[in-house]
């Protein structure tokens, strides 16, 4: 009999399961589900039903079963990663009530704005949170429930986030660790409990409404007969605390000793590092989030990197192949065009109106292959704004781990190497997330055997380093690069209140 683990992402485009050996660390599995937004929504409204992401679990899982030759009686542990910040509301009965707003939601701007002014201003909401209330965060989301669709409020029993609701069918029993509650801007991080202030802000009785916080080496249950059933797994499987995509991608990463700095290039881009202490920005602009280590995740979020890249490649009907070949012939910089990448709004800088801008068109820029590169180099430069405010806050890189799909590009990575003036490496197991989860599984597991280990024991036996993709900065690149960030930070706050006047007129056009 085997001894594996499965690990589980159910991110914002699909679902990942991996089956991992627990002796050795190699994943012997994989599958994946994708699944859509829900479409046609009111502007800024992003949103999914939780049973999207259920079924895409369970199909993902028994094919990846399948693949791996197991049988049920093999699987020891599964840890769940999940996308952050969503809003899963259900009623007593444990049923969903309505779809989950989504982490890249901004429709809850005015919530936000409603929350802090409650507690006295960003100052004083910095001072009860160690966060801002950003529209990307939990908190606005259940305001809006409250004030838009009291009726569904009046219904509402629990408040889970799309890991928790994932744990919840697995084990029946409703909990949220330290990590993803973090990224609700309900929790006092400093602490690691429920910020009375910001509950009183949004409903008096709103703490009756969340579940058990739990620790992140403390397993959310076991599995339940029900949902074994379902899977074709033995019932009493260990169900670790699980975590939020990115402290699952660090533990994934092996970004769990200060000095690491793991960078994701997904739909959405991701810069972070494991602290022993938390570290708190007080301009907001850094979230000052929990880890699922029982530690702390500085971290900076944007909403638009593959989010750009492939809209300029599907527009030109590319190949990722062909992308790549064409950015490859442009030289550094783009002979000056320049993306400001806030297709989707933007969180950091917070700019939830914020609208996608080209500058630097000209006769020589206005063909496909300097797009193609601008847009990388745009997505990249705006993800080093956080790096630097990272950087002000004392978290120094001694190295930075890429993953996600814009980490697999050659030419994307040494765009990262020169914006960052930094070594950027990959991991051998790209998948970050899942294998994070599958990782945190193992440790709880472990632990519950009787043995003494940290997860860092973990992470430097099984995370390994892919040596043959890495990039290190070109100096004449670098220089480059740092002209073109003075020029991107400047466009982007000359351009804050245009931003919002123009949403002021779109929303004029459509009534």
């Amino acid at each position: 009999m085997r001894t594996l683990i499965l690990g589980i992402d159910s991110g914002t485009q699909s679902t990942k399961v991996l089956v991992v050996n627990a002796r050795d660390g190699k994943v012997v599995a994989s599958a994946s589900q994708p699944y859509d937004l829900i479409p046609d929504l009111p502007p800024g409204a992003k949103e999914q039903h939780p049973h999207t992401w259920r079924d895409a679990t369970a199909s993902a899982i028994r094919r990846a079963l399948r693949q791996a030759k197991a049988t049920g009686s093999d699987i020891k542990a599964i840890g769940v990663s999940g996308q952050q910040h969503g809003f899963v509301p259900l009623d007593k009965a444990g049923e969903v009530i309505r779809p989950a707003k989504l982490w890249c939601d901004t429709s809850t701007l005015a919530e936000c704005e409603e929350i802090m002014e409650r507690l006295g201003g960003l100052k004083s909401t910095i001072r009860a949170l160690g966060n801002a209330v950003l529209p990307g965060f939990t908190a606005s989301k259940i305001l809006w429930l409250k004030k838009r669709e009291p009726k569904n409020y009046q219904r509402l029993a629990t408040v889970l986030l799309p890991h928790d609701y994932l744990n919840f069918w697995l084990t029946g029993v409703r909990t949220m660790e330290y990590g993803d509650a973090s990224g609700t801007a309900l929790l006092d991080v400093r602490r690691r409990k429920w910020s009375a202030e910001v509950l009183k802000a949004i409903d008096p009785e709103l703490e009756g409404k969340l579940p058990q916080l739990i620790p992140s080496d403390q397993p959310a249950g076991v599995l339940q007969p029900s949902t074994a059933k379902m899977l074709d797994l033995t019932p009493g499987i260990l169900v670790s605390a699980g975590g939020g995509d990115n402290m699952m991608g660090a533990i994934g990463t092996g970004n769990t000793r200060e000095g690491v700095i793991t960078a994701s290039f997904g739909t959405s881009g991701t810069i972070y590092a494991c602290a022993e202490k938390p570290v708190v920005d007080p301009q907001g602009e850094i979230a000052a989030f929990c880890d699922s280590t029982n530690r702390w995740l500085p971290l900076l979020c944007t909403m638009n990197v593959t989010v750009a890249t492939e809209m300029v490649r599907e527009d030109f009907g590319w190949t990722h192949e062909k992308y790549a070949l064409e950015s490859a012939r442009i030289p550094a910089g783009s002979n000056g065009l320049l993306l400001l990448p806030y297709f989707e709004g933007e969180r950091t800088p917070n700019l939830p109106d914020g609208t996608g801008v080209w500058m630097g068109v000209n006769q020589k820029t206005f063909e496909a292959a300097h797009f193609a590169r601008a847009s990388m180099e745009g997505v990249t430069l705006g993800m080093n704004y956080g790096l630097r405010r990272l950087a002000k806050l004392g978290v120094q890189p001694t190295q930075i781990r890429a993953t996600g799909g814009g980490a697999r590009s050659r030419v994307w990575r040494q765009i990262m190497a020169d914006v960052f003036n930094a070594e950027v490496v990959t991991l051998k197991v790209g998948e970050g997330a899942a294998y994070g989860a599958a990782l945190q599984a193992l440790w709880s597991w472990r632990l519950e055997q009787g043995e003494k280990l940290s997860i860092s024991d973990l992470t430097d036996q099984f995370v390994e380093i892919n040596l043959a993709e890495q990039a290190d900065p070109q100096p004449e690149n670098v220089a480059v690069y740092r002209e073109m960030q003075d020029l991107q930070d400047a466009a982007s706050k000359s351009l804050r209140k245009v931003f919002s006047e123009h949403r002021r007129f779109l929303v004029n056009r459509a009534r």
